[in-house]
């Protein structure tokens, strides 16, 4: 730690970036090339919550190809279907617009936006509304 313009400082210890917070969730200047060194690369609570998100989303969508996209893990099929991707206080799951617009009666527990729902990290995982959320955008955005 060290103190820069009055504000203490972290210091990552694999790439040396600095940062207000301490052990910051960040990819280290090295983007994961798949999902699993993506939930790798999170911090070791958040990892069995995103390996949830990401059985869930599989189950789903079995013949999805799984990638990286917009550095978020992300099943696609011709386009991309679905992203998912963790923040400090929840796990983002990014279907697209038409389908937050879709879901939107049940999805008024949850923080949303135009394509995003916030998936708090200290609340269950509605698991089952994830894996239909994500057989929606596999039907739908069918090519």
């Amino acid at each position: 730690m060290k103190v820069m313009g009055g504000m203490t400082m972290w210091k990552c210890p694999n790439c040396g970036r600095e940062f207000k917070n301490t052990d910051q969730n960040h990819f280290c200047d090295v983007k994961p090339a798949t999902i699993a060194e993506y939930i790798a690369a999170q911090a070791e609570d958040i990892q069995p919550r995103l390996l949830e998100v990401y059985a869930a989303i599989k189950s789903a969508l079995p013949d999805a190809k799984e990638k990286i996209s917009w550095q978020m893990p992300t099943f696609w099929n011709g386009q991309n279907l679905i992203h998912f991707a963790a923040f400090k206080k929840h796990i983002g799951l990014y279907p697209g617009g038409e389908a937050t617009t879709a879901f939107a009666d049940k999805l008024t527990q949850y923080k949303t936006s135009k394509g995003g729902i916030q998936l708090p990290n200290n609340k269950p995982l509605p698991l089952d509304l994830i894996k239909e959320i994500a057989t929606w955008c596999g039907r739908e955005n069918a090519i």
